[in-house]
């Protein structure tokens, strides 16, 4: 059997159940395990599913969508958020910039700061702020995702691992006070909880449509997390359960 043939097979049984182990892939299509991990890891990098662990899972369009349709999602909000997040930057920090799209909004503020070194796995952060006289920038190493345009993988931990920053600014899929953050992907859940272990103090920017939802892969529980950077539409009970769990929220 062909890739092509395959490759129908695959996202057929995968859209008809959602969400396959490796093995029960392997068994309805009578296709050895190694050529299945093999075929999901070329599908998931042309977006046509998503990689689990052990596994594959269907695209939900409305969760998974690359960087471009992100950064034109609740646009003005991200925005806000972003130029507010970049207000707790200073001369001479060291911070994490995650590839989310709403940490990315943070650049156009971030220019005029002095001394500034940035450590990120984005390709757009790294292509806005490159030509900032004042700010220098370490591009963390690792595997490509043309989707989200940034590096992943374990060669990326291993790199972020080596860095030390006072401050992380992240973005996340979902939070809630019963399950912490969490995000759609393992490999960003990984590069988040990386950011924020090896900061100071971890900046979470996220608009409050996310706040009080559960995504589907944990990424860490609040307290790897210091600040909420939201919108002013967080209701007041969610932001008075955040803040019994010691988690200062910023909206204004």
């Amino acid at each position: 059997m062909s890739f092509q043939e395959r490759k129908k097979d695959i996202l057929r049984i995968v859209d008809e159940f959602e969400s396959l182990s490796v093995i029960e892939i392997s068994q309805k299509l009578s296709i050895s395990p190694a050529t299945v991990r093999r075929d999901l890891l070329t599908l998931s990098e042309e977006g046509l599913l998503v990689r689990t662990h052990g596994g594959a899972m269907k695209v939900d369009d409305q969760r998974f969508i690359s960087f471009n349709a992100k950064q034109t999602a609740n646009d003005s909000t991200k925005q806000a958020i972003g130029k507010l997040a970049a207000t707790f930057v200073k001369d001479d920090d060291i911070i994490f910039l995650d590839c989310g799209s709403t940490v990315f909004t943070m650049c156009p503020h971030l220019k005029k700061i002095n001394n500034l070194k940035v450590i990120t796995n984005s390709l757009p952060v790294v292509a806005e702020l490159m030509e900032a006289p004042g700010i220098s920038i370490n591009l963390i190493g690792g595997e490509l995702d043309k989707g989200r345009k940034a590096i992943h993988g374990d060669a990326a931990i291993q790199h972020i691992d080596n860095y030390h920053a006072v401050k992380a600014f992240i973005g996340i899929d979902g939070i809630s006070v019963e399950n912490g953050l969490s995000s759609h992907s393992e490999k960003e859940a990984s590069i988040t909880k990386a950011f924020c272990c090896n900061a100071d103090r971890a900046y979470l920017l996220c608009d409050s449509s996310k706040i009080g939802k559960d995504a589907y892969i944990k990424t860490g529980p609040l307290s790897i997390i210091n600040y909420i950077v939201t919108d002013l539409f967080l209701n007041s009970d969610l932001r008075n359960k955040i803040s019994k769990k010691g988690i200062i929220v910023i909206n204004e």
